[in-house]
């Protein structure tokens, strides 16, 4: 099973959603590196939005990120839609497909993404559904640090928990910068630290993302709004720990002119610029 990584350490990315296909197909060149959707939403569309995603990834290279595959969950894993899945990778020539490290499905899809309990056996669980995933998708898969509001039980840490799961898994790692940041605020833990926990080999690529202050201790998560300052400040400790990875912007909703995701996009090329000396250390070790 092939667990390399095409794109470049600098590649810069943005998320594929129909509200964005105009700009996006008018794009200059150098806007955005690369292209993630999830295959959810684009498997079997044809039309227009089928044509405007085949012409996309011809031109830019794509990834994939899940959303209903529940690696948590207690459902059985539905190997007819990963079976399409792994057509749907195929097609597109995609070389990564992540999926949040929670689960979404009881007796139905629940429409949210749900903490799993941080215990040896959930490590066990969920590990035993990515290394079958990995199978029937032919490839490594990444999952994703999760952002949750609660914890329903934990023997160990998040990022115990983390590492334990992607060791078992023989998977890669998407880390969601903002997540680690929205979850250090919320359950009071150094976000820098879990950053500098994560095994660095396994981390495919970066999300950053914009969240809402519900209150000085309370931040959730929606890839609404532009990136704050605390969370680019992080991006930049997250090079420097672990080197540079290809980062993609998030945005799912409250979609800005397109001209201000590209300075987002901007100010990702920015921080990598300024972590490349620390990033060529790491290397070198």
């Amino acid at each position: 099973m092939d667990g390399t990584y095409p794109l470049k350490p600098d590649a810069v990315g943005l998320g594929l959603r129909r509200a964005l296909l105009g700009p996006l197909q008018s794009a200059a060149d150098g806007d955005f590196d690369f292209l993630e959707c999830a295959p959810e939403n684009w498997i079997g569309v044809g039309g227009r939005y089928g044509e405007a995603l085949r012409e996309l990834s011809a031109s830019h290279p794509l990834v994939c990120h899940g959303l209903s595959l529940s690696l948590g969950g207690t459902e059985p894993l539905d190997e007819i839609f990963l079976a399409r899945v792994r057509r749907f990778l195929d097609q597109h020539r995609v070389a990564c497909y992540s999926e949040h490290l929670s689960y979404c499905g009881d007796d139905g899809h629940l429409y949210d993404l749900l903490p799993i309990p941080f215990t040896e056996e959930a490590v066990h669980h969920v590990a035993a559904r990515i290394r079958r995933t990995q199978d029937l998708v032919g490839r490594r898969i990444a999952i994703e640090n999760a952002s949750y509001y609660t914890a329903p039980h934990q023997e160990m840490s998040e990022i115990e928990f983390t590492c334990a799961v992607l060791a078992e898994a023989d998977c890669n790692l998407l880390l969601d910068v903002n997540n680690v940041y929205v979850n250090s605020i919320n359950h009071r833990y150094d976000a820098r630290a879990f950053l500098a926990a994560m095994p660095g080999e396994r981390v495919a690529y970066l999300h950053i993302a914009g969240h809402f202050d519900e209150a000085e201790d309370l931040k959730v998560d929606t890839h609404g709004a532009p990136v704050k300052d605390a969370v680019w400040s992080l991006l930049g400790d997250a090079y420097r720990l672990l080197g540079q990875r290809p980062t993609l912007l998030e945005r799912d909703f409250n979609f800005p002119p397109y001209e201000e995701l590209v300075d987002e996009l901007g100010q990702i090329r920015r921080i990598l610029a300024e972590a490349a000396p620390a990033a060529a250390r790491l290397v070198r070790r």
